[in-house]
């Protein structure tokens, strides 16, 4: 997997990224807590991080597109035509960001590479810890060059299960309450940490069981959601199907309890 050059390059742009995340996480902590700089410092960080993506992917891969939270809509830089432009990485420089602010340890780089409608490799960065997850279609799952696999639950009641909540202004909130409602009776806990592509990272690496999330965006779900896949675990959305990248309603899980998880999901959703 190390061979390969698409993910050489997504490694060294979540590198670069990754250092200059650290360091501006080293200027956050000089400030008091709460001061009104760290949201400065912050976006800053996410632009800087965005833009040395770009330009690792772009110096690699001119004909790629380039699309996230951060970067926005990158086409082409060349008028290069046929397969090269399906190419589209799926980037987000600070996964977590408000953890990022309050400098609570838990945020990532995520990036991510699709052809046509596939996600054919991915790679998450943990810059704290330093975790590179990491994942090719067909080729498996990696922490740190050492192959990982979804854990072996296959109770839902026996599970730890991972999500993350819609912000407070965000219509689906009326929606997601009720489901986490009856998830929170039914398995053995669930966690609540704040950045997704590293929720499902520690999905494939068997540390969380199950996870499901509602109305996020591509760039918060591409990558993770190939390293699942390629650790073994099941990947959908809300009705059962593939479609997740564009109704970004997602449950991904280990095999043995994810029928289960999707049926309380889809007994809970209102309507």
């Amino acid at each position: 997997m190390n061979q390969d050059p698409i993910l050489a390059v997504a490694v060294r742009a979540a590198r670069r990224a990754g250092s200059i995340i650290i360091d501006a996480a080293r200027d956050l902590k000089r400030l008091p807590s709460h001061a009104k700089g760290h949201g400065d410092i912050a976006k800053a960080a996410a632009a800087d991080a965005g833009k040395a993506i770009i330009a690792t992917v772009r110096a690699a891969f001119p004909a790629h597109a380039i699309h996230g939270e951060e970067t926005g809509e990158t086409p082409a830089t060349t008028g290069t035509a046929g397969a090269a432009t399906a190419y589209r990485w799926i980037v987000d420089p600070i996964d977590g960001t408000v953890n990022f602010v309050h400098g609570f340890p838990y945020y990532a780089v995520s990036i991510a590479l699709a052809h046509g409608d596939d996600i054919t490799h991915a790679v998450v960065l943990d810059p704290l810890r330093d975790e590179l997850f990491m994942a090719i279609t067909g080729k498996g799952a990696q922490l740190n060059g050492t192959p990982i696999r979804v854990a072996a639950c296959t109770a839902l009641d026996e599970a730890l299960l991972g999500t993350v909540f819609p912000t407070r202004e965000s219509p689906q909130m009326p929606a997601y309450l009720p489901i986490f409602n009856a998830l929170i009776v039914r398995c053995a806990g669930i966690r609540r940490a704040g950045a997704c592509a590293l929720d499902l990272a520690h999905l494939a690496a068997g540390r969380l069981d199950g996870f499901w999330v509602m109305s996020l965006q591509p760039w918060d779900i591409a990558a993770g959601a190939l390293i699942v896949r390629e650790a073994g675990g099941r990947v959908g959305d809300f009705a059962g199907g593939g479609e997740f990248l564009r109704t970004n309603e997602v449950i991904a899980a280990a095999p043995g309890i994810f029928s289960a998880l999707r049926e309380r999901i889809a007994a809970a959703t209102p309507g």
